[in-house]
């Protein structure tokens, strides 16, 4: 496994870009994976070679052909990667962009009369759009109240409000400001055993580093992920469609193939670099497993990444050594609570008597990136409930340390005893 071996988190950390130093900055420890993760040495590569090709994709000549090979190498790649027996991959502007165009198009294909089903806990790239195209398309918006206190929503709680009139459904993989991931193949049956016919859209964005992902067992017909939090570049998204959901009408130019759901010339780089991706997965499987099958090897890296992102959150919420956790320090609220087995990489914390936008300035200029959740249009929905108007997050991924871990734990037990206890609300200066 993956903490077992100092070798294997040595090799890991080397196929990344700036793993403990910023080009801007210095040297610096990334606790800001969620935010956008860092990049694989061979994207940057691969990115740099095919943007100096001048060629279109599909044109005769020998550049243009191996542009169509690699797109297709790609999203063979994906349906390797993500479990996908059927359905179509491509790429648009980014997860969000084409969140929104998936329900927008699940909605307008609706019965006149249906309902569109969500939960609270989701990111406003499903919610807004959800409730956006359900209201100009007259559907119905049926919102599902996640346990805020637990910081997911589970099946229990779709099928409470389900009905046969469902038309559109969404779900949330894992919340970028709890860190909790919802179990998608039990929401996902939960909506079908009542309305079998419904489309179900899944935002995958925060879960895709964190563990493998199943579209075969999840039963879903669209889901959506941003490369640039799963180790490859900004710019692009890449989606997912069943082949049911693919044939509905949707934007497409005239007399275009009816099952075409890309527009314009796609950048081949962005393929490319999936590919790189998805090998790397495939290279930390065969170092943590004796796995021969790809996709076997593939799970294997989900699930030790998985299991060594456990220990990591664990270690920062217990403490080391003789070095308190973060559930033991004073006027510290975990997001979520301290023992959730639900959790992915993610801990949020709120400090009474200290503003998260003066710890989060603080940590940085200490040489710790982390990040600030508030109660605005992203992350309303989380805090309010818990009372709460902004929140630090802090979160790792697989390339981080246990040594790193300590050296934010110390610091933060440093930075809390200092300050004395304030209404948060008011907020304290940090020096």
């Amino acid at each position: 496994m993956i903490q077992d071996s100092p070798a294997l988190i040595s090799a890991v950390r080397d196929r990344f870009a700036h793993v403990d130093s910023c080009p801007f900055q210095g040297p610096r420890v990334f606790f800001e994976s969620a935010g956008g993760a860092l990049t694989l040495k061979s994207v940057i590569e691969t990115s740099a070679a095919w943007a100096a090709i001048p060629d279109n994709p599909g044109r005769a000549n020998p550049a243009g052909q191996a542009q169509v090979d690699t797109i297709a190498k790609a999203k063979a790649d994906l349906a390797v990667f993500m479990n996908a027996a059927s359905g179509q991959f491509f790429v648009g502007e980014s997860g969000t962009e084409l969140l929104f165009r998936l329900i927008r198009s699940a909605c307008v294909n609706a019965p006149e009369g249906a309902r569109v089903i969500g939960s609270s806990i989701e990111h406003p790239a499903t919610r807004s759009a959800a409730r956006r195209w359900a209201e100009i398309a007259g559907l119905d918006y049926v919102n599902v109240p996640h346990d805020s206190e637990a910081g997911l929503v589970r099946a229990a709680d779709y099928a409470a409000l389900m009905t046969p009139d469902v038309a559109v459904a969404t779900i949330l993989h894992a919340s970028p400001v709890t860190g909790m991931g919802m179990d998608v193949a039990a929401i996902s049956q939960a909506i079908r055993a009542v309305a079998p016919d419904c489309i179900i859209i899944v935002d995958g964005i925060q879960h895709a580093a964190h563990g493998q992902i199943d579209l075969d067992a999840y039963d879903v017909d669209g889901y959506a992920i941003s490369p640039y939090k799963v180790f490859s570049r900004h710019g692009y998204g890449i989606a997912w469609i069943s082949d049911r959901f693919g044939i509905l009408p949707h934007d497409m130019l005239i007399d275009a193939p009816a099952t075409g759901w890309e527009f314009g010339t796609r950048d081949t780089g962005s393929y490319a670099t999936v590919s790189d991706v998805v090998a790397y997965f495939d290279w930390l499987g065969g170092e943590v497993s004796n796995e021969t099958d790809r996709r076997a090897r593939i799970i294997a890296a989900g699930q030790a990444i998985h299991d060594y992102e456990t220990k990591l959150t664990k270690v920062m919420i217990e403490g080391t050594g003789n070095l308190p956790g973060l559930r033991d320090m004073e006027r510290v609220t975990i997001l979520a609570g301290a023992d959730n087995p639900a959790r992915e990489g993610l801990v949020s914390i709120a400090v009474d008597g200290m503003g998260s936008e003066d710890i989060v300035e603080h940590l940085n200029r200490c040489g710790f990136r982390t990040h600030t959740r508030k109660d605005d249009h992203y992350s309303g929905n989380v805090l309010k409930p818990l009372g709460l108007t902004d929140c630090v997050r802090i979160s790792l991924c697989h390339y981080n340390t246990e040594r790193e871990v300590a050296q934010l734990l110390s610091e933060l037990n440093s930075l809390v005893s200092e300050v004395t206890p304030t209404d948060r609300k008011a907020g304290a200066s940090i020096g």
